[in-house]
């Protein structure tokens, strides 16, 4: 027979309770690294800009341009440092939680059950400071379900490790 009873939501377990561990502060210091490198790439064009355009009214604008931009750039790493704080994870019996966000805090949670493919990703500049990228795809649909950045190297093959055996079914 068909049942469908309604559950007291006082009696489910509450995300406050879960222990999220940060992810290691050395991701910080790449994304950084790219951010000042797009902007200094943007400053740069707009100063080759300058020297290439000879109208009066551009020259004029420029230095608003320039100084709108340079306020723009440090409010977005700003808001980056803010927001990294709030990068964390969880590895629970039956699922994996991200949380993340400032403005909107969103949280992620995958039951391992659901877990096709576990893969770890480096760039070149995350293998300089030892970290990677631990991807988890599920079933039943294309791309990414959760991507858990700026993990330490040897922790992203510890978690990807427990979650292949847990998937597998052999632990």
């Amino acid at each position: 027979m068909f049942t469908n009873q309604q559950i007291n939501l006082d009696t489910l377990p509450s995300i406050d309770d879960v222990d999220f561990k940060p992810i290691s502060k050395q991701y910080l210091s790449i994304i950084i690294l790219n951010r000042s490198l797009v902007f200094t790439l943007v400053i740069i064009a707009l100063f080759v800009a300058k020297s290439m355009v000879n109208d009066v009214n551009f020259r004029m604008l420029f230095w608003y341009v320039f100084g709108a931009f340079v306020l723009f750039a440090i409010l977005n790493l700003v808001f980056t440092i803010l927001a990294f704080k709030t990068r964390k994870y969880a590895i629970r019996e039956q699922d994996v939680i991200y949380t993340k966000g400032v403005l909107v805090n969103s949280i992620a949670a995958v039951p391992i059950s659901r877990i096709q493919h576990i893969e770890i990703s480096r760039s070149w500049l995350a293998r300089k400071f030892n970290l990677a990228t631990l991807n988890i795809f599920t079933a039943g649909e294309a791309g990414i379900d959760l991507s858990i950045e700026g993990l330490n190297y040897s922790e992203a093959k510890k978690i990807n490790d427990f979650l292949s055996k847990k998937v597998n079914g052999t632990d």
